[in-house]
């Protein structure tokens, strides 16, 4: 009777942490570290505010708490360039991480101009955001200022952020690229080409020096590998491919340091008439849906991009917290997908001229995406 009277008066007015004290005979301090640090309280102060918060119905503010903490809750999470496929479901696995802890994301696309990186340096030392998830493999910088160094807590995803002490979600792209070089190897291939990532992108560089690795193992020179610059687009591998096409002695296995430019290139070839895999073999990087679209399928390295981006977002928001272990290296697994765009080569033959081959003009060319 008691106690039905008590849930009554309670009902008639919003319930507070001091009736939640009251009831369960502690002080507000111990309510309130119990709701937001329990492990700090003892069990059998635990068990009495969490009994006296279920059975008044006690919602806490979490406005209010915030507001108190000084979070905005919300995160910065910045992005070379929103228009490359890759980063669509690396970006839905950090939402639902951070929308599982009550956590906004506000996108900051970079689009590789300098005026964009000072706007997002700027943001982040405003105080409107909690921390900052970065994914364009170096830290932002503006206004001489480095994003780095705001005090902010920060993370890296998909590469290692030279001068960022902070955790970071990665794949080992040296690793998984000697794979695909003893991949194009054991198909027996003995001529390589190599379509190349932004100059200075450690992915790039990872991926490059890794492909060169599994060469070397094999006893071919890297010297001999015929390299196209790049930037991670599908204009790269449509001018890779153009290149291709007017050489004599053509590689008989190309890989591209990203699916956008696997994909452009092995398009590029086929408009012009060439066979993948029976006159080029053609692997990519990234796993994106598009390389199961593709006829013939791509062969891709796939990241876990939706992993990726939920572990970057849980070791931010340990970070956040002040629970995380600092600047660390969370490696992720990625799988060499052998699809139909690889294959043994040829039995050598007289290499054909490069007059017989249509190359496509300049007017064919596929979209530019920076």
């Amino acid at each position: 009777m008691e106690d039905s009277n008590r849930r009554r008066r309670a009902s008639r007015h919003t319930v507070t942490i001091q009736d939640i004290a009251d009831r369960a005979g502690v002080s507000t301090a111990t309510v309130s570290r119990t709701l937001a640090n329990p492990e700090f309280v003892s069990v059998k102060s635990r068990v009495r505010v969490l009994r006296a918060v279920t059975e008044t119905g006690y919602t806490p503010n979490v406005a209010a708490r915030n507001l108190r903490a000084r979070r905005s809750m919300k995160i910065l999470v910045v992005v070379p360039n929103l228009a490359n496929p890759f980063f669509a479901e690396v970006l839905r696995g950090i939402d639902d991480e951070l929308a599982g802890a009550g956590y906004d994301m506000i996108i900051g696309n970079l689009d590789n101009l300098a005026e964009r990186e000072a706007r997002y340096v700027k943001l982040a030392m405003s105080g409107q955001v909690d921390g900052v998830l970065n994914l364009t493999g170096r830290v932002p910088k503006g206004d001489g200022r480095s994003m780095a160094e705001l005090g902010l807590p920060m993370a890296g995803i998909c590469a290692i952020v030279p001068g960022q002490n902070s955790p970071h979600v990665v794949v080992n792209d040296r690793a998984v690229s000697v794979s695909v070089a003893e991949h194009l190897l054991g198909l027996g291939h003995r001529r390589f080409g190599y379509i190349s990532g932004p100059a200075g992108n450690i992915n790039e560089i990872e991926r490059h020096a890794g492909f060169l690795d599994g060469l070397r193992a094999a006893g071919i020179d890297g010297k001999a590998v015929v390299r196209w610059p790049g930037a991670f687009n599908l204009g790269s591998g449509i001018a890779a491919a153009r290149d291709f096409l007017r050489r004599g002695d053509r590689p008989t296995a190309v890989y591209a340091a990203s699916d956008e430019m696997a994909i452009a290139f092995m398009k590029t070839l086929l408009t012009a008439g060439l066979e993948v895999p029976g006159d080029v073999s053609i692997v990519g990087f990234d796993g994106i849906e598009f390389a199961e679209l593709v006829e013939p399928t791509l062969t891709t390295v796939r990241q876990p991009r939706h992993n990726l981006g939920r572990m970057g977002a849980r070791a931010l928001l340990d970070e956040i917290a002040g629970t995380g272990s600092g600047a660390r290296i969370i490696e992720m697994p990625a799988t060499l997908i052998v699809g139909d765009s690889t294959a043994p080569p040829r039995a050598e033959r007289p290499s054909r001229a490069p007059a017989k081959t249509a190359v496509p003009s300049e007017a064919t060319g596929g979209e530019k995406r920076r």
